[in-house]
């Protein structure tokens, strides 16, 4: 799943395991890492052993063929103490041990928005590797709630480990970001969403709050990639006449999402449902203000230093907005506040938090926890 690509699909778990892998090496160098991949691009930092496959495993039928039959070979083959599978799914037939990080359960809660093959793959294997799997990595306590509840997993199983926020996310200088608004016709304030265009992000009801904003309000930025079912939020956005208001930037590359986020007056984030939730995290490194919901790991991930409104309450989401747009104390509050929740997140700490599951999982007794 690691794809150097343009594009939604490079981003989430994509991004979770570049970040992961660029900081494992160096976080216990006693330990010798081999990754088996198909993105020929990928060079990877010092102390990785890559094993590029030659094999389309980007379609979904090519990637069970590995990850079920050829990737047990393999592992063996390159005497593999511990296997860490970073989405979802491991080799059940593997005779090597395995660790497995579960990042959601999105394709029980939201199966409509999986291809058929790539749902039932998940429903069948996801429950098995989990029981199989001698650690669980969860990437909330969210997400390991719901492992417990749906699966039965001990909670002894399981290991959180937070995903990171990239350094460079952080406060640009202003006439850096001056001059990215002047390039991209910005206009000086505006409110921001990052996010694939799909039914769980809540967009339709955050341009349904948009709408009931003061007639002074700044435009509305939407930032991310056609994702599934997306015609609906177009048709929101003629149907309540904001044409002019609402402007869609379309995926913009990673690199160039400090800069949205600095230049945001406000970030905005109403999703129903997040095994984590990383770009309210990255908008509070980036020192913006952060509006988002109270679904699943969200409060997890901002804690106090944002405001948190039911997902299903359009009033009280455009109520939230209003106030923090009109008060520029309470702004500068919640950036100052989001600058130090966002420091007890970092991709060295997941590094090691992981390093420990796999050492956990090595060390006998100690790794098989119940169910």
């Amino acid at each position: 799943l690691l794809s150097l690509s343009e594009g939604y699909r490079s981003a989430g778990i994509s991004s979770y395991i570049f970040s992961l892998l660029r900081h494992l090496p160096a976080t216990a160098t006693e330990m010798e890492y081999t990754v088996f991949l198909n993105e020929t691009r990928y060079k990877g930092p010092p102390g990785l052993r890559l094993q590029v496959s030659r094999l389309p495993t980007n379609r979904p039928p090519v990637r069970i063929l590995w990850e079920q039959a050829l990737l047990p070979r393999a592992a063996r083959r390159e005497g593999i103490d511990i296997l860490h599978n970073m989405a979802f799914v491991g080799p059940l037939a593997s005779t090597c041990p395995f660790v497995v990080t579960v990042h959601d359960l999105s394709f029980l809660f939201y199966p409509h928005s999986f291809r058929t093959l790539r749902r039932s793959y998940l429903r069948v294997f996801a429950r098995m590797s989990v029981r199989r799997a001698r650690r669980v990595i969860a990437v909330s306590e969210s997400t390991k709630h719901d492992l417990v509840e749906i699966y039965g997993i001990s909670p002894a199983k399981i290991d959180v480990v937070h995903n990171g926020v990239d350094a460079s996310f952080q406060p640009l200088p202003a006439d850096q970001v001056a001059a990215f608004r002047q390039q991209r016709g910005l206009p000086d304030r505006f409110v921001l969403f990052v996010g694939t265009l799909e039914p769980r992000k809540n967009v339709v009801r955050l341009i349904e709050a948009y709408a009931k904003l003061p007639q002074e309000r700044p435009p509305l930025v939407l930032v991310g990639g056609k994702g599934w079912f997306y015609d609906e939020i177009f048709g929101r956005v003629e149907a309540l006449e904001l044409t002019g208001e609402v402007h869609f930037a379309g995926f913009v590359p990673a690199e160039d999402l400090p800069l949205w986020y600095n230049a945001a007056d406000l970030f905005v984030y109403p999703s129903t449902y997040e095994g984590f939730g990383l770009p309210p995290l990255e908008a509070m490194a980036c020192g913006t203000a952060v509006i988002t919901s109270t679904a699943s790991s969200l409060p997890e991930v901002v804690g106090k230093a944002g405001q948190l409104v039911d997902p299903s309450d359009t009033d009280a989401l455009a109520a939230a907005m209003e106030q923090v747009l009109g008060n520029k104390d309470l702004q500068e509050q919640m950036q100052a506040t989001g600058l130090v929740q966002a420091g007890g997140f970092s991709w060295k700490k997941a590094a090691r938090q992981t390093v420990d599951s796999y050492r956990r999982a090595l060390t006998p007794g100690e790794g098989r926890q119940g169910v």
